[in-house]
């Protein structure tokens, strides 16, 4: 077994500690072993790219996608930290948000830097397109999905936009490529995942009821599965 395949194996070991840490209390101890997940998820990004390096593959992807991660990382400790002092919710909430869109810009700079060509301009352009109308969508469903962002709408709305832009662009160039290239397929099945992630989230985050054990424990298996596929896509940059 290489290297990649131990710190994966390691990162889903650490997962399931932390989701049994989360579900019996938001704790500081649950929002450390959180942070000691997501940072395994960067490790598994820097052992695919020295990996991909060993085969002399391409890199210009790389520093981009583990930036994100960083960001990832960032977001996991704001976004828990809400749990472990609720009068700061809002604040935490908000930081968040923030870093976990900056990382998806970082994404979607990575896959435009590394995958892009002739004929691709379509593509990408109907990924941002729809990425935008994602994110509008996620704010006129509301209602609908008995959910309130209360004053929120803004950030949420943007968030929305960046994150549904990192899956179809990454979707978008993989129908480019004809589905031939391994790192940006598992990158975008990553994204998709990620994207589902956020979607079990805002129930918890804005809605009610929906934060019962099988909410929880979905929304971290989409999370951490999204993140690990995305750092593990690099190991496979030929």
């Amino acid at each position: 077994m290489d290297l990649c395949n131990l710190v994966l194996g390691a990162g889903l070991v650490l997962m399931a500690f932390y989701i049994r840490e989360k579900l019996r209390s938001c704790s500081l101890r649950a929002a450390v072993l959180k942070s000691l997940v997501s940072a395994v998820f960067i490790a598994l990004g820097i052992c695919g790219w020295y990996a991909s390096v060993l085969r002399g593959g391409s890199h210009i992807f790389a520093p981009f996608v583990i930036t994100g991660l960083v960001f990832g990382l960032m977001g996991d400790i704001w976004l828990d930290l809400k749990y472990v002092y609720p009068a700061d919710d809002r604040p935490f909430t908000y930081a968040g948000f923030a870093v976990f869109g900056v990382g998806h810009i970082f994404f979607v700079s990575g896959l435009l830097l590394q995958f892009k060509g002739e004929g691709a301009l379509p593509y990408v352009g109907a990924g941002l397109v729809l990425g935008v109308i994602s994110g509008i969508m996620v704010i006129l469903l509301e209602k609908p999905m008995k959910l309130d962002y209360s004053g929120m709408r803004a950030i949420v709305l943007i968030y929305g936009m960046l994150l549904f832009s990192s899956v179809f662009v990454s979707g978008g160039l993989a129908l480019y490529r004809g589905f031939r290239v391994k790192a940006l397929n598992l990158f975008f099945i990553g994204a998709v995942s990620f994207s589902l992630s956020d979607l079990v989230l805002s129930g918890t985050y804005f809605g009610k009821g929906k934060d019962r054990p099988v909410d929880i424990i979905a929304n971290y298996i989409l999370y951490y599965g999204g993140q690990f596929m995305i750092a593990y896509s690099l190991s496979l940059l030929a």
